[in-house]
């Protein structure tokens, strides 16, 4: 009996390790956060600018550094006018707590609500969505990103190459 839920507990962890590569080798998660924005245009300044600070925000995730986090969503705030309060206000809320767990899941809630902004504004280039199945207790997130490359904002170091790219947005 006893073997048998040690086989069990042995299968999920190696089902768990594949799904998500090899968490155990040491790898370099700090990423530029003056990274270059692809080639990426949009329609309007407003979006540009949207698009930028989402970028900043989220590589600030990725490098689990929760006071950058907290000054790229001020300015990603502060970029959002016209009818975008909701939007503002998750990235006011992004800026104003230093919990990182927090912070990813507002940056979750973000990203469903901003990516038809970034669909019907881009003008030219491609930006990637991305998902990770293990996010948020297995129920999965999904991030837009300026690179093909999986940088998983949802777990930093743990799993930094933990998603896959569902779709290519490009005009």
């Amino acid at each position: 009996m006893k073997r048998n839920v040690t086989l069990t507990i042995t299968t999920i962890i190696t089902i768990f390790l594949a799904s998500c590569g090899d968490t155990n080798k040491k790898q370099e998660t700090k990423m530029n956060t003056e990274a270059e924005i692809a080639d990426t245009s949009f329609s309007d300044g407003m979006t540009g600018k949207v698009f930028q600070n989402y970028q900043q925000v989220r590589i600030a995730l990725v490098n689990s550094d929760a006071e950058e986090v907290n000054m790229a969503a001020g300015n990603l705030a502060e970029n959002l006018t016209g009818q975008r309060e909701e939007m503002k206000s998750m990235a006011l809320a992004m800026a104003d707590t230093k919990d990182i767990e927090k912070q990813r899941e507002l940056f979750s809630q973000f990203t469903e609500k901003v990516e038809p902004l970034f669909k019907e504004s881009i003008s030219e280039g491609a930006i990637y969505k991305q998902f990770c199945p293990m996010a948020f207790e297995g129920k999965g997130g999904y991030w837009i990103s300026n690179a093909e490359e999986i940088r998983n904002p949802y777990y930093g170091e743990k799993m930094l190459k933990c998603g896959k790219v569902t779709e290519t947005i490009k005009k």
